[in-house]
């Protein structure tokens, strides 16, 4: 007749995997790991980009156009909008969805078309004194959202910026980018990107 195991071994006493290779093991301030993925770099850069992208997607939803508004804004309270031929050429927009989104930034009174003194025939976007106050409160609001998604990181998180600032540099010398937009659009979803505007899209 078989005989029964020790009971501390039928307990699940006996020898077990220490620290956090235990499974479901994790210590503080760490998050469980995925098995398989722990060392893929795609995976890692996807899960982060996801979690900024969707905060600033909702500190940005109440903007026509979404995260392409605030960059617009931002263009226009820095003065490089320029006309709006460069300023389609800078954000990567088509000029006719940028005109319906310049349109509703406008109707809004955060930015103003102007004549071009360099060229009579073209017209700069500029922002108001009511869009350069938005621009500087969202500005703020952007700095928690990184400070959040870089929160795990703790002490460390400057010197992963800078890392990966420097890794995104090398990267971009072998593959140029033109447009921080085209960028977000081929890695997203398109209805996870921002739109283009209601305007624009029902004019389409």
């Amino acid at each position: 007749m078989a005989t029964s195991p020790p009971a501390s071994d039928a307990q699940g006493d006996g020898p077990q995997p220490d620290g956090p290779h235990r499974a479901g093991a994790h210590g503080p301030g760490e998050r469980p790991s995925v098995p398989g993925l722990n060392a893929d770099l795609g995976w890692a850069l996807g899960v982060v980009f996801r979690s900024y992208v969707k905060a600033v997607d909702a500190l940005f939803s109440d903007l026509p156009g979404g995260p392409r508004g605030y960059q617009l804004l931002a263009s226009a309270a820095h003065d490089l909008a320029g006309n709006q031929g460069l300023l389609s050429q800078q954000l990567g927009i088509d000029r006719t969805v940028l005109t319906y989104l310049i349109d509703d930034l406008e109707e809004l009174g955060l930015v103003e078309r102007r004549p071009d003194p360099a060229d009579r025939r073209s017209r700069q976007v500029i922002a108001t004194d009511k869009g350069r106050a938005l621009w500087s409160q969202r500005q703020e609001a952007l700095r928690h959202v990184e400070q959040h998604v870089l929160g795990a990181l703790g002490d460390d998180g400057p010197a992963f910026r800078a890392l990966l600032q420097r890794l995104a540099a090398g990267a971009n010398e072998l593959d140029p980018i033109t447009s921080v937009c085209a960028v977000v659009e081929q890695l997203m979803p398109a209805d996870a990107t921002g739109k283009a505007t209601g305007r624009a899209n029902r004019r389409r």
